[in-house]
């Protein structure tokens, strides 16, 4: 997991049993080399809805879940984003259940730094100790030797984030972790970060209807590290029917969340949209944004209208 191989395999799932499969719709939304070395497909997999309410204990269905990890690889997606605290402790070993040995393209990134008291609720932890402590449990229940991307899920204010850092880099340098990530951070607390590690990506909430992080944006634009958006296809009251975006959806034949996904992909080409889903119906609609391509001028009249 998480090299480049000269010839990259895809896998579809018939009664359990993984065979090679060509069909690869989510390469429509381009690549992007994640940290330099790890080209994904950018339209991604967001793992936290296959938990259940409240991103709280096992879901609902958990052979659904199964089933939209594996389909999500069959449409071609080369990159997971989860967490430690999705579940807790659910949504990670649901990918090992599913797509373990991982195809060789396949990145998966998880975070740690929350703790979990109840459903909806989380307190922030950046104790090195604790970081490093669920950092070897998310190798475990990922069943990998090296994560790919390991992101500080918050920077707790308690802790100064020099000591959250320090733990990632360490594990860092004993081959845990290849990449450190951030998440619900601003530019200042980016530069900052950069000065004790290597940050390759960043994850904010970011949609077309939410754009309070757009500075975040151009930052890692600028220094090209990964954005990864997280609740990517809010809308709000674009998708009024007398928004902009009733005729575009009836132009194109699309949904507004499919739009939105679009927008997305055309914002910047560092941006890794991540929508997640505990439905296979759903993910199909979402990958399906990956081949739809906005105008210039549709782009430029939904860009302003999110601001």
């Amino acid at each position: 997991m998480g090299s480049w191989p000269v010839e990259r395999r895809r896998y579809a799932w018939k009664e359990g049993i993984p065979v090679v499969s060509t069909s690869s719709p989510a390469a429509a939304s381009g690549t992007f080399p994640l940290g330099g070395d790890l080209p994904v497909h950018r339209l991604g997999f967001g793992a936290m809805r296959i938990t259940g309410p409240g991103v709280w204990g096992e879901p609902r269905d958990p052979d659904e879940a199964v089933r939209v990890l594996r389909r999500a690889v069959e449409l071609g997606v080369t990159f997971i984003d989860t967490a430690d605290s999705y579940g807790p402790a659910v949504s990670e070993p649901l990918i090992k259940q599913a797509l373990h040995p991982y195809p060789d393209d396949l990145v998966i990134a998880t975070k740690g730094g929350f703790t979990r008291q109840g459903p909806d609720r989380w307190v922030p932890n950046g104790r090195p100790e604790y970081l490093t402590q669920q950092a070897e449990l998310s190798l475990r229940y990922l069943g990998v030797e090296r994560i790919d991307l390991y992101q500080l899920h918050r920077i707790d204010p308690k802790v100064p984030v020099e000591e959250s850092l320090g733990a990632l880099t360490q594990l860092q340098s004993e081959g845990k972790i290849r990449h450190i990530g951030l998440s619900e951070v601003s530019v200042a607390e980016v530069r900052r970060a950069r000065e004790s590690a290597e940050i390759v990506s960043v994850q904010n909430r970011y949609n077309l209807a939410d754009r309070s992080a757009e500075q975040v944006v151009d930052y890692c634009e600028a220094e090209n590290l990964a954005f990864i958006p997280w609740y990517p296809i809010a809308t709000g009251t674009l998708a009024a029917p007398d928004g902009p975006l009733a005729k575009m959806s009836a132009d194109h034949g699309a949904t507004p969340a499919q739009l939105a996904l679009a927008w997305l992909l055309r914002r910047s080409p560092v941006i890794l949209p991540i929508p997640g889903t505990s439905s296979v119906a759903h993910l199909e609609e979402n990958i399906a944004a990956a081949s739809v391509q906005l105008t210039d001028e549709e782009f430029t009249t939904l860009t302003p209208a999110g601001s």
